[in-house]
């Protein structure tokens, strides 16, 4: 019998050397910014040819979705050998060959409540690229209170006709089908009575309108509804909707994990391929020198380890089925408050210099305003201690 461990290695050699000989060195040398995601999508153009090499070298073998099955354009990994992958790229500093919400959210959702037929259909596009999605969840008046959502579909024989408004629609201006919670029965009580629904973004009757934030960039957007005719099927057994008609919420719910551990996987991330302390370092000789400025530092990076080895296992722990459940909660309040923290340090650090819009150490100033919006989006911090005291300690609400 091969031991495991002997195994994990010789994955390890191998998927150091797959990286090493398709993620181009110019791209691994590239900073990590804005500039260097890959989104995909039906209108993506590529910032520069290594870019869609090293893309195209992924869908290849599965790695835009290593974990998911090979029959739905994954490379079925191990939880294991996903780990070491991300490590080993990490490593030698490859940028990911492809970032989706697909792959991210709706992915997830589609394993766990679509039809094997929507998954062949979707799932497929998803990996390679070929779909960029966005989330049509909050509206007006039903942010943290998403059950309350009033965008509604209309029974109309073969087709849906929705109407209404989303807001805080990441990309939607770019974005190619959205998934989206709307109202398919208006006197069911409010967590009842809701469907999770696949809408392509040409519809006639889709707009959307970019809002714009202190931090001068425009991820988000309005998005609006009028007289939209959704096909109640994309093809035989590939209803436009997951799940069951009125038990939308049970996806939502489940999706909303996976956003959360997306959102809290911030508190890991790297400043251009730098850590905390790299970064600190190459703003000036005697940034680290200072002894508040370094304490800060190395508490923060233990923080950060610490919670790393949490969300591992949890991730383990959902592996084994049991899922991660209200503790995703937890995982995005904390992932928030490190990158907040994070950000402040380094705004600390550079002075006046990181009030400057564009630096030579990048938009400081923007990136800190940013990470402001980490509390709001996939629910506010708030909303995730009341779910940690009730759902998570068992606290008694009064």
């Amino acid at each position: 019998m091969t031991d495991v461990s002997t195994e994990l290695s010789s994955f390890r050699e191998a998927i150091a050397k797959w990286i090493t000989d398709n993620c181009p060195e110019s791209l691994r040398k590239r900073p990590i910014d804005e500039d260097s995601i890959v989104w995909g999508g039906r209108n993506w153009t590529f910032k520069h040819e290594e870019q869609r090499l090293w893309m195209e070298s992924a869908v290849a073998k599965g790695m835009t979705a290593p974990r998911w099955p090979t029959a739905y354009g994954g490379a079925g990994l191990s939880r294991a050998e996903e780990k070491i992958f991300r490590e080993e790229m990490a490593r030698l500093k490859a940028p990911s060959p492809l970032e989706s919400f697909g792959l991210w959210m709706l992915g997830p959702a589609l394993l766990a409540f679509g039809t094997e037929e929507q998954k062949l259909h979707f799932l497929p596009q998803i990996t390679n690229g070929k779909i960029r999605w966005c989330q049509g969840y909050s509206e007006p008046g039903a942010g943290s209170d998403l059950a309350s959502v009033q965008t509604r579909a209309e029974d109309m024989g073969d087709h849906w006709l929705v109407n209404g408004s989303k807001i805080w629609t990441s990309y939607a201006d770019k974005a190619d089908w959205i998934f989206a919670l709307v109202r398919t029965d208006r006197d069911a009580p409010k967590h009842l009575g809701i469907s999770f629904m696949l809408i392509d973004m040409t519809s006639p009757g889709v707009t959307t309108k970019p809002i714009r934030l202190i931090s001068g960039k425009s991820p988000f957007c309005e998005t609006f509804f009028d007289n939209v005719k959704v096909p109640k099927s994309y093809g035989e057994n590939i209803p436009s909707h997951v799940g069951e008609i009125n038990r939308g919420w049970d996806v939502a719910k489940h999706l909303l994990t996976h956003e959360r551990e997306m959102i809290s996987g911030g508190a890991q991330g790297l400043l251009g391929g730098r850590s905390t302390g790299e970064f600190l370092g190459n703003l000036d000789a005697d940034t680290l020198a200072d002894p508040v400025i370094r304490s800060q530092a190395m508490e923060l990076e233990v923080d950060t380890l610490a919670f790393g080895m949490t969300l591992d296992r949890y991730k383990d722990q959902a592996q084994s089925g049991r899922g991660v459940g209200n503790a995703s909660a937890m995982l995005k309040y904390y992932g928030t408050e490190i990158n907040k923290r994070r950000y402040e340090l380094l705004m600390s650090a550079a002075g006046s210099e990181g009030t400057e819009w564009d630096s030579p150490h990048g938009s400081l100033a923007a990136e800190w305003l940013r990470t402001k919006a980490n509390s709001i989006e996939g629910g506010t911090s708030e909303v995730m201690l009341d779910i940690i005291a009730k759902r998570v300690l068992e606290l008694p609400s009064k």
